[in-house]
């Protein structure tokens, strides 16, 4: 069955009512459309947690800087539903800009310190418009769950603090990147790859295994296993933004990856004129 279609915050509200009126609880995937099958791994594990499954789609635009691809950003909005409804999908909020941002609009989220570097440091203002919108929609929708793959790990860590902080109630949930079979990331931007850059692209998930590999051996210092990364990257050409080991919860910078810790090898590079990222888990 075909997802219901919800366009303005009114009608979010009144269908939400009527799901808390019936006792019914709820997972929402928020998502920027584009769909691949990492998004729905994300709404099928929404069906398990929850009576109901709701989706946004939304390419916001105050996370985009002004020299990024907010207008070519890849849209198929016929092709999402069709996957929301394979997925189960009830409901699928798709606002327009305007109905998230009406005019007026003044408030904006910060959250200062998983933010910082990373994507943080290169994308000015990308995780405000992040924060700001995942807020909205956890206010809107007052989810049981929320569902978030790690592919954008800082993400996943900023929305995780916003909604402890600002006491949203949602249970926040990171799933495991969903890879093609030769391990490239699913990713909405791989659109924009050539058959050539869809090669070499596979680089970043080479380096992240050669970090996971020389950690399972005993190497322990993070200046050698972000060598490995960028090996990878220097024999594909492609440029790097960074790679940087941090821990798994605070996103700290580690310099020593110690024994039990959980941390996180992080990855953003360019392949052609796309911006790609990725990351592995290393526990210590």
């Amino acid at each position: 069955m075909a997802p219901r279609v919800l366009r303005t915050v009114p009608e979010v509200k009144a269908w939400v009512e009527t799901l808390q009126q019936e006792g019914r609880r709820l997972a929402l995937v928020p998502t920027m459309g584009f769909l691949h099958e990492g998004h729905v791994s994300l709404m099928r594990e929404g069906g398990r947690r929850a009576d109901v499954v709701a989706a946004s789609i939304f390419v916001n635009p105050t996370q985009f800087g002004p020299r990024e691809d907010l207008a070519r950003y890849p849209r198929d909005f016929e092709g999402d539903l069709g996957r929301c409804a394979s997925a189960g999908v009830e409901a699928v909020f798709a606002p327009e800009p305007s109905g998230m941002y009406p005019p007026g609009y003044q408030t904006y989220v910060d959250v200062t310190d998983v933010s910082q570097g990373l994507c943080g440091e290169r994308r000015p203002g990308h995780f405000r418009g992040v924060a700001t919108i995942v807020t909205q929609l956890l206010a809107l929708f007052r989810p049981k769950v929320a569902l978030f793959g790690e592919k954008d790990y800082q993400q996943l860590q900023v929305i995780r603090a916003l909604n402890r902080d600002l006491h949203l109630g949602a249970d926040i949930v990171g799933m495991p990147t969903v890879r093609e079979a030769d391990g490239l990331a699913m990713s909405s931007r791989n659109a924009y790859l050539s058959a050539d850059e869809r090669q070499r692209a596979l680089a970043l998930s080479k380096g992240l295994r050669a970090a996971q590999a020389l950690l399972s051996s005993g190497t322990r210092d993070t200046g050698v296993l972000v060598d490995a990364v960028r090996r990878e990257l220097k024999a594909a050409d492609l440029r790097e933004d960074y790679v940087e080991v941090r821990d798994a919860e605070t996103l700290s910078p580690l310099g020593t990856v110690a024994p039990g810790q959980t941390a996180r090898v992080l990855v953003a590079a360019f392949c052609g004129a796309t911006r790609l990222i990725d990351n592995m888990p290393l526990d210590g």
